[in-house]
């Protein structure tokens, strides 16, 4: 729906109201519940509002991924003997991904904001800066790129570096706001507000609960007879889900791209690349023997010879370098490596669901006082949460013994099965990882180990494949490492 025509709608729906509220009780049409004969929108009957027929919109800057099934895992030999990433089929949920990597010039708006609104919260900007000294060598000479690359401007299609995994979900939450609140200003809902300050900023979870009100232009019309206008809820489709991370299956899932390699069901061949065959460079006539991606093509050659640069970057190249995949991405191989959202375990597809398979969660919920009303939001315009209780944890596992989060990762603390399952013995250490007791043995795997994929302009063609994988801590940044953005398709997989 476009979002102009979202309060004419709302104005034609009360007025269609009026017509067919004459016979209050009604024959099951579209405007009428069909299960208890009651017409929806209608004020005569107590104005219970239904948006019907509503798809969700595309955000802005996002390309939509038709889910299905696909193979995820390893397509060629394991010459790291990671064993890490066994082929097996799952399912993928649709769901929309960057059409690009995030670029400098969209993460210097975000320190933009953040500078102009947390005006006396300033740690916050400065805990937002990328680290631009992951450019320096002890043994190359590099400064330049810990000086320009960042801010000057002749880097702003370049993608960001030196983000850290937590950096990358704290700028995922800001441009979910962001887009909502320019939706609300489209629809002239509010007005735009530039004087936003600290806790008094556009939230979208702040503002659905009540504890944002922003300047007001013109609220929507209410149903209710007891009230002439009302906020916007989530029931009225306007505003988007949040930006996120893409999980592991989802990036891999969109990298492949096998709604170009598929007739009806029939997958043509096992994709080794995110394009057709198993060879780096472009086999058109036009733009035959050029290179696919931006990587080293070999030992101290990252880009070729002068006069007719190949690969034509000798670092980062700009987001819209090279060809899109089939899913109309660009870079999904090569160019800078990708965050994703998942925890890493070697493991992962020994016990991972077959459909959406994801390993990170921590459920939380909203902190409450003791008559359940929501506490206050804090000094930066967030709700408040708190883990969640494991008995409102409804489903197949026994949460009151695990998180999921590191299920069978030899933690007993957060293992599925307890003492009197299994007889484990051992000093009971928090927060260890793969031991019983203090001294066994060490690893670097943890809950703070997360995924990245996709190769970079550092890498061989071995890590360009969308089932190589790879972890770095979540607090890490590299010169190589960057991410896009996702959000979940709610509704139809692919419209109508």
């Amino acid at each position: 729906m476009n979002f102009k025509n979202f309060r004419t709608l709302v104005i034609i729906l009360i007025g269609f109201s009026f017509i067919t509220s004459c016979s209050l009780l009604g024959g099951g049409g579209s405007n009428e519940s069909s299960t208890t004969g009651w017409a929806y929108n209608s004020p005569e009957l107590g104005g219970f509002e239904v948006i019907q027929e509503h798809e969700q919109v595309t955000g802005p800057g996002l390309v939509l991924i038709e889910g299905g099934t696909f193979t995820m895992g390893r397509v060629e030999q394991d010459v790291m003997f990671d064993w890490n990433n066994v082929p097996r089929r799952i399912t993928v949920s649709s769901f929309y991904i960057d059409e690009t990597e995030v670029r400098n010039v969209d993460y210097r708006e975000y320190l933009h904001w953040i500078s102009r609104v947390y005006a006396d919260y300033p740690e916050v900007f400065v805990k937002a800066l990328p680290d631009t000294l992951v450019w320096r060598s002890p043994l190359g000479y590099n400064e330049p790129y810990v000086k320009y690359y960042f801010r000057y401007p002749s880097y702003n299609e370049y993608p960001v570096v030196g983000v850290t995994w937590e950096q990358a979900n704290e700028y995922c939450a800001w441009r979910g706001d962001r887009v909502n609140e320019m939706i609300m200003i489209q629809e002239g809902i509010l007005d735009y507000d530039p004087n936003q300050l600290n806790e008094n900023n556009f939230n979208t979870e702040a503002y659905l609960a009540g504890q944002y009100e922003g300047i007001v232009n013109q609220n929507l019309p209410s149903m209710d007879p007891s009230a002439e206008e009302r906020r916007v809820m989530m029931e009225d489709g306007l505003l988007l889900p949040r930006y996120r991370l893409p999980t592991e299956a989802e990036w891999e899932y969109a990298a492949l791209a096998l709604i170009g390699n598929t007739f009806e069901e029939r997958v043509y061949e096992r994709r080794v690349y995110p394009w057709d065959g198993h060879y780096l460079r472009n086999a058109d006539r036009k733009n035959r023997g050029k290179f696919m991606a931006n990587l080293t093509r070999g030992r101290g050659d990252l880009m070729g010879v002068a006069g007719h640069l190949n690969d034509n970057a000798s670092v980062t190249a700009p987001v819209q370098s090279y060809w899109k995949n089939d899913n109309n991405l660009f870079c999904m191989a090569g160019n800078v490596n990708e965050w994703v959202a998942d925890v890493y375990r070697d493991m992962s597809s020994e016990d991972l669901d077959e459909f959406n398979p994801y390993r990170g969660n921590v459920f939380m919920d909203l902190e409450r006082s003791e008559d359940g009303s929501l506490v206050e939001k804090d000094s930066l315009g967030r709700l408040k949460y708190v883990q969640m209780n494991p008995s409102r944890m409804a489903g197949r596992y026994n949460y009151t013994k695990s998180d999921y989060r590191n299920f069978q990762d030899g933690d007993k603390r957060s293992s599925l099965l307890g003492d009197e399952d299994t007889g484990w013995s051992g000093d009971d250490v928090e927060g260890s990882m793969y031991t019983q007791k203090v001294g066994d043995f060490n690893t670097l795997i943890n809950d703070n180990s997360r995924v990245f994929k996709g190769g970079s302009w550092r890498d061989k063609p071995y890590w360009l494949t969308p089932g190589a994988r790879r972890y770095l801590d979540q607090s890490s940044s590299r010169d190589d490492l960057g991410f896009r953005c996702a959000m979940i398709r709610v509704g139809s997989p692919g419209g109508y």
